[in-house]
Parts: structure tokens; C-alpha cells; sequence
């Protein structure tokens, strides 16, 4: 099995050669799709492979990484963002892949590794699709947050990709406009596309039209349940912003219909109550965030939410129910993952003089 590599940039002079240079070990034709760059990204696409190919910019993702894809000759594509690397153990991974994957297989999903520790850990993660077989002739749907729906003979695997920016962006205009303009233009959304815009209105602090659209996309009942999920976590945090407490419990116990509670709901329950003051109800979401098995899920991942949260808050729950060598106990387990957190030193020196009165 051979691996076409498939990349569509933009000036990415600081952080491509970085990525190409990461995987060119296994990756058996590198393809380049520029669409538009002013710097030195060409050129230095140029000192790794010879196809280089320009794509008039038409705001459409899909449309740029489909003229990449035709581009591809190997019996696989594969693609990657700029600002992404793949560890060495990954590539060992992928060439081991490339020794043993069954003939029969049409698409492979690797970890996207989105966020890391203070020990270069990772925190965040999704499952994303990675590569295809170029003889199913798979297409990218959506112009923004783009994707190939996961359609076909299916090999999940733990191969880790990381996104690993060099410095702190400015946050872009650049996805929410996009959606502006089709909406603008009468555009009717899909499921995906009513969500993934209510998440671009989040993330620009456009609160209130962000709920519509977060409540457009659930009333549909067609969404992955993944982002129907994720979907009602963010939900309850807009409607608390807005002063709607009365939503915030019942759209977060709405997620419990679709799977085991998550840690990431049960922290969200832990607040709401610690908010409020209850702190012997807040503990038992916290302990519960830690406890919960893992399930099933395929969507974004936040390994925080399992330990090192929950942990740290029912450590701060017990302290105020006056609970500290219990509290003590909670606070170490968070230390686990976090030993030189300062949140984590405060605490135990904090504790520490109430437990030796």
C-alpha cells in the first residue's frame, strides 16, 4: 500500500517544512495545493516534492482539498494541515500500517491531538478520517470545517497526528464569514452545518444567535450523536451566560439519553451546583467525572476532564464542607497529571496547615 500526501496552504512558510519534513518517511508522493501565498510556502513546498499546483481561493475547503485529492496517484490519500506533525511514533505506526492493512479497508481514522499539557501531553483530542482509498473516489463536503463522511469499510486506529501551532493566532473572521455569506444567500444548512456554525457564533462571543442555531441543529434530529451531545454540553454554558438557569440541568441531563454520563457533563453538573453553593452536591458530579467508564466516543476528548478537573474541584468542594484530609487525597490524584501546577501547590500547602491544627 503507497500513501499520496495531500496539503492545500497559505502562507505557512514558518511551520511547513516542519510537517513535511515528519512525514516524508512514509508518505509516497507529497501533493501541494497553494491558494494563494505571498511568502515562501511554495518554494519550500518545492525542496520536498515537485507537485506544486495553485488553486484560485473560492472560499470553499472542500472544493480545494477535492482538487488535491484528483491530483493523488497512490493507492491511498492521505491529508494534513500545515501547522500539523507526526511524531515518530506515529510514522513507525504508519509504516507498519502500510505493511499490514487489509485490502478491503476504505478508510482509516487516526487521533487529531488538538491541545497538550505542560509536559507535552496530550489533552485533546478527536477522531478524525485520514485516509482514503483513492479507488473509492471520496469527496470533502461543506466549504468550512470540512469533511468526508465515514462511509465504507472502516479501520479506527490510536495513530496520533498532532496540530501543533508555533505561536498564538489572532482569531480569523475567516470560517464565520464564510457561513455569513451562505446564509446571506438564502443557503438552506444542513444538520452539520447549523452546528458547526453555531460554534463559529460561540466562539465570537455572538451568544444569543449562537443558542438559535445550537437549537436549530438539535430540533433537526438528525445530527451525530457525537455533536448532538457536545452540542447540548455548550448549550447549557450559553444558556447560563444569558441568566437561563432554568435550561442549564435539564440540557445537560438530556445528554444521558445517548450515552453513559460523560466526565465532561458531570463536571458541568459539579459547577452549576458549585455555583450555587451546594458543595456536598458538587463533590458528588466531581467524584462521579472520575469514576465514569469510558465510552465509545469518537468525538472531541478532553482527558483533563476525567482526572485532573474533577479531582482538583472536588478537592475544592471538600475544603469549603471542611472535609481536609479527604480534600488532601483529592487534590494529590490531581497532581498525578499535574504535579507542578501551582492551583495544585496552593492547595496542598493551603490544606496542609488546616490538617496539622
Amino acid at each position: 500500500m503507497k500513501i499520496s500526501l495531500c496539503l492545500i496552504v497559505k502562507n505557512e512558510e514558518e511551520v511547513l517544512g516542519r510537517c513535511l519534513e515528519s512525514a516524508r518517511d512514509f508518505a509516497d508522493e507529497i501533493i501541494i495545493v497553494d491558494t494563494g501565498s505571498t511568502d515562501k510556502t511554495k518554494e519550500i513546498a518545492k525542496l520536498f516534492t515537485d507537485n506544486v499546483y495553485d488553486f484560485e481561493w473560492i472560499n470553499d475547503f472542500s472544493a480545494a482539498r477535492n482538487f488535491a485529492f484528483s491530483k493523488a496517484t497512490m493507492d491511498y490519500q492521505m491529508w494534513l494541515d500545515a501547522d500539523d506533525v507526526v511524531p515518530e511514533k506515529s510514522v513507525q505506526e504508519i509504516k507498519n500500517l502500510k505493511k499490514t492493512l487489509s485490502d478491503d479497508i476504505e478508510i482509516v481514522t487516526m487521533k487529531y491531538v488538538l491541545s497538550f499539557d505542560q509536559n507535552n501531553n496530550p489533552t485533546f483530542h478527536s477522531t478524525r478520517e485520514r485516509l482514503f482509498k483513492r479507488s473509492k473516489n471520496y469527496q470533502w463536503i461543506d466549504p468550512v470545517h470540512e469533511c468526508i463522511p465515514l462511509i465504507g469499510n472502516l479501520q479506527y486506529t490510536d495513530i496520533e497526528i498532532w496540530h501543533k501551532k508555533t505561536k498564538q493566532e489572532v482569531a480569523s473572521t475567516r470560517n464565520i464569514d464564510i457561513y455569513k455569506a451562505l446564509e446571506n444567500g438564502g443557503k438552506e444548512f444542513s444538520p452539520r452545518q447549523l452546528y458547526y456554525y453555531a460554534r463559529e457564533l460561540k466562539d465570537h462571543n455572538q451568544t444569543e444567535k449562537a443558542i438559535v442555531y445550537y437549537e436549530k441543529f438539535l430540533a433537526t434530529g438528525l445530527g451525530w450523536i457525537e455533536d448532538v451531545i457536545t452540542c447540548n454540553h455548550q448549550l447549557a454554558i450559553e444558556y447560563k451566560k444569558i441568566g437561563a438557569e432554568e435550561k442549564v440541568l435539564p440540557t445537560l441531563f438530556k445528554t444521558f439519553e445517548y450515552d453513559i454520563p460523560r466526565p465532561e457533563i458531570c463536571c458541568e453538573i459539579g459547577y452549576y451546583y458549585k455555583e450555587k453553593q451546594n458543595y456536598n452536591q458538587a463533590f458528588k458530579w466531581f467524584d462521579l467525572a472520575t469514576k465514569v467508564g469510558k465510552s465509545d466516543n469518537i468525538g472531541f476528548v478532553i482527558s483533563d476532564y476525567s482526572g485532573y478537573i474533577p479531582n482538583l474541584e472536588a478537592c475544592v468542594c471538600l475544603s469549603f464542607l471542611g472535609e481536609y484530609q479527604k480534600a488532601y487525597d483529592y487534590n494529590e490524584k490531581a497532581a498525578v497529571s499535574r504535579p507542578h501546577c501551582p492551583s495544585v501547590n496552593q492547595n496542598r500547602n493551603y490544606l496542609k496547615a488546616f490538617m496539622t491544627n
